[in-house]
């Protein structure tokens, strides 16, 4: 039997954006304040039984987030031609991590992102 760990944790910034194209209130200017809950898996411990450290893991999260805190995120490179969705911003999120877990032996599950309470994305990525 294969043994797999699941290991999260979040994190929060404060953001503001425009929906464009959106039929609504969010096409203006508004702001949320995000939380971010990373999930990543592994099968390996090491030894003193841990698959990554939450330090570790939390520090890597927070260089993401601190990128977009306080900021126009129409404005982050990675929306210019697309919407700070929750959904976009769930996937950048999850590949920036992956990026930063590389060789690490513990892969990005999911990325939930949430724009306030009870109502989030999930955002993860197929793989076989």
């Amino acid at each position: 039997m294969t043994e797999i760990y699941e290991i999260s944790v979040q994190a929060e910034f404060a953001a503001a954006h425009c929906l464009r194209g959106y039929p609504g209130d969010c096409a203006g200017v508004h702001g949320h304040n995000w939380l971010v809950e990373a999930v990543v898996r592994c099968e390996r411990l090491n030894g003193i039984g841990i698959g990554i450290d939450f330090r570790e893991l939390r520090r890597f999260l927070k260089e993401i987030t601190e990128e977009l805190d306080h900021t126009d995120l129409n404005a982050h490179p990675a929306f210019r031609n697309g919407n700070p969705t929750s959904e976009n911003l769930a996937r950048f999120i999850f590949r920036e991590l992956g990026r930063k877990l590389a060789g690490r032996g513990v892969m990005v599950a999911g990325v939930r992102v949430s724009e306030s309470p009870g109502a989030s994305v999930f955002y993860k990525e197929r793989s076989f």
